[in-house]
């Protein structure tokens, strides 16, 4: 790797990998030979990019000090603005450069995704990119099947989250990197399509292989929530037009404490050593 990526890489990695992320280097011209020009990224092709993905200890190094951090917003997913806020301080920590960051949930204004960051990461190496042209003779007939990508320690257990782009920064010699392939068999590749796109819900598809480690019983209840349910679930409720005063057990500053049918399971998500119930599944 060139002594500029592997430094910059670094830096990344200090704002980054201590609260549960991981980084990995890619040109810009990677991702857009993959892709059509719709989709392309508006910058020359040996431009350095770095995929940001989180891992299953996101949630208690990253996730659970943000909701204690006082800088929790209206309207938004926690988790959306807990990775915003982390992403932004990538900016912060390299004031020197030009960074966009493209976070994975950002649109056009026609609805177009901004990034497609499944793409991005097979070709930043960090996960392969399984879809349904990776199976020979495939067995779905005009189904409609959604790709999925599989890390090669957490199997499914992870989340990408964005890419920063440094514009300006070209590596042109930057050497590819090829994710490994995981799930090397057609019929291991038929069970993760069909799992993944018939029966996400069970988690089943993220053993694709077996993970060095998976996401908690806590977390696994918290993402199965949809977002916006999220706050009710910490036990919390958007604000009338005059606040009242907050709850010294949850100290945001905009959001109220409402309370819940059992205040201590809203406290729970905070503290470690509480868990919820085990959210369904097998």
């Amino acid at each position: 790797m060139e002594p500029r990526v592997a430094e910059l890489k670094q830096k990344i990695e200090d704002t980054l990998c201590p609260f549960g992320f991981e980084v990995y280097p890619f040109q810009v011209a990677w991702y857009n030979e993959l892709l059509p020009p719709a989709f392309h990224l508006p910058l020359p092709g040996p431009t350095l990019a770095f995929l940001v993905l989180s891992t299953p200890a996101m949630f208690d190094r990253a996730l659970k000090p943000f909701l204690q951090s006082c800088h929790l917003q209206l309207l938004t997913d926690p988790v959306d603005q807990c990775v915003a806020y982390h992403l932004n301080r990538v900016r912060e920590s390299l004031p020197e450069l030009q960074i966009e960051v493209i976070a994975d949930y950002e649109v056009h204004h026609n609805r177009r995704p901004k990034i497609l960051v499944q793409t991005a990461a097979h070709v930043a190496g960090a996960a392969y990119y399984y879809q349904r042209q990776d199976v020979e003779a495939d067995p779905w007939g005009t189904q409609h099947i959604s790709g999925v990508c599989i890390h090669p320690r957490f199997g499914g257990w992870f989340a990408i989250r964005g890419v920063v782009l440094l514009p300006g920064i070209e590596v042109p010699d930057l050497p590819p990197r090829k994710p490994p392939d995981c799930v090397p068999t057609r019929a291991d590749r038929i069970a993760l399509l069909e799992g993944f796109n018939f029966h996400w819900r069970d988690w089943t598809y993220r053993d694709a292989v077996t993970p060095q480690e998976r996401y908690s019983e806590e977390q696994k209840a918290y993402f199965s929530t949809p977002p916006s349910q999220r706050l009710a679930l910490l036990g919390l409720t958007q604000p009338s037009e005059k606040p009242s005063s907050l709850s010294p057990d949850l100290p945001f500053t905009t959001l109220t404490s409402k309370k819940p049918q059992n205040p201590s399971k809203a406290r729970g998500w905070l503290n470690p050593s509480v868990s919820p119930p085990a959210s369904p599944g097998p």
